[in-house]
């Protein structure tokens, strides 16, 4: 699995808004699902990887598994950095794992995602070559 580049972590930073928030004056706890998915993206783009390209190609990553464990709270006003990493791989299928801390350091909660290489009729298909290329070391 070393060709994949295991454990090379990728993040972005994400400011919390009004909007990001419940009643209870917490981020709303679905939307660590739309962090998480921008965390993989940039993670992907940064090793060359367009999401936009691939599916102009018909080749598309669906979820098909996701666990979120909620440590502690996060709060409008918060900057949290949300990390993306691979960490198995097969011919079909990729698992990340993702974590969000705020701008104290503190785990606020960490999550993994299975997804599934598909094409234009939700069928799995192998990984493409060159994108198995550009997420290796």
């Amino acid at each position: 699995m070393e060709e994949w580049g295991i454990g090379r972590k990728s993040g972005v930073k994400k400011k919390i808004y009004y909007h990001d928030t419940d009643c209870g004056r917490v981020v709303y706890y679905a939307n660590y699902l739309k962090y998480f998915e921008e965390a993989r993206t940039e993670y992907l783009a940064e090793r060359g990887v367009s999401i936009k390209d691939l599916a102009e190609k018909g080749t598309y990553f669906v979820v098909a598994h996701q666990d979120v464990d909620y440590k502690a709270p996060a709060f409008y006003g918060d900057i949290l950095e949300v990390s993306a990493k691979i960490t198995s791989a097969s011919t079909v299928k990729v698992e990340y794992e993702h974590e969000a801390k705020n701008q104290k350091g503190q785990i606020i909660c960490v999550g993994r995602a299975i997804l599934v290489c598909v094409d234009t009729q939700i069928k799995p298909k192998s990984i493409p070559e060159d994108i198995r290329q550009k997420l290796s070391p």
